[in-house]
């Protein structure tokens, strides 16, 4: 059993950001879910646009929207903007067009701090596997402090769409 717990994501709300990767396909979505800085679930989906460019991106500039993303300025802004707030940002997601739900060292390095030291964001991530037919599966990952890393902490069941 992982040491970290999952935020809860209600079934519903993983369908809603379904609907966002298929809508987003082939290129990846992202966005973020929303919840109670007390609470143990998150259920308010917030789009985010792909704002992918080779020169926009830290470390994948040989990408294209396909296989990266970038949240745009101004959703980020809105991020930054929200997550002292009593209802803020729990958990970022995005899409893998390939079908698999994997956190890739990419997502690990964008993920991190610029100094190395930890999350740059103190969220958890789901990333969901889609490919021409349907939603494979979702994962969803965790900061452990313990091993100094993100680490799978539940998988969700995908969705023909």
């Amino acid at each position: 059993m992982p040491a970290v717990k999952p935020i809860q994501v209600p079934r519903t709300s993983l369908e809603e950001i379904f609907r966002h990767a298929r809508e987003s396909f082939p290129n990846e979505c992202c966005g973020w879910i929303t919840g109670h800085k007390d609470s143990e679930e998150a259920d308010g989906v917030r789009r985010a646009t792909n704002a992918y460019t080779p020169k926009a991106h830290p470390t994948a500039k040989n990408r294209t929207a396909e296989t990266a993303y970038i949240i745009s300025d101004s959703d980020l802004l809105d991020l930054n903007k929200t997550l002292d707030n009593e209802v803020r940002p729990r958990v970022i997601y995005h899409s893998h067009p390939n079908g698999r739900a994997y956190f890739s060292q990419t997502d690990r390095t964008n993920a991190f701090d610029p100094w190395g030291e930890g999350p740059s964001y103190p969220v958890q991530q789901i990333v969901v596997g889609i490919n021409e037919k349907q939603v494979v599966e979702a994962r969803q990952f965790a900061w452990d402090e313990g091993v100094g890393d993100f680490i799978e902490i539940a998988i969700y069941e995908g969705l023909e769409i």
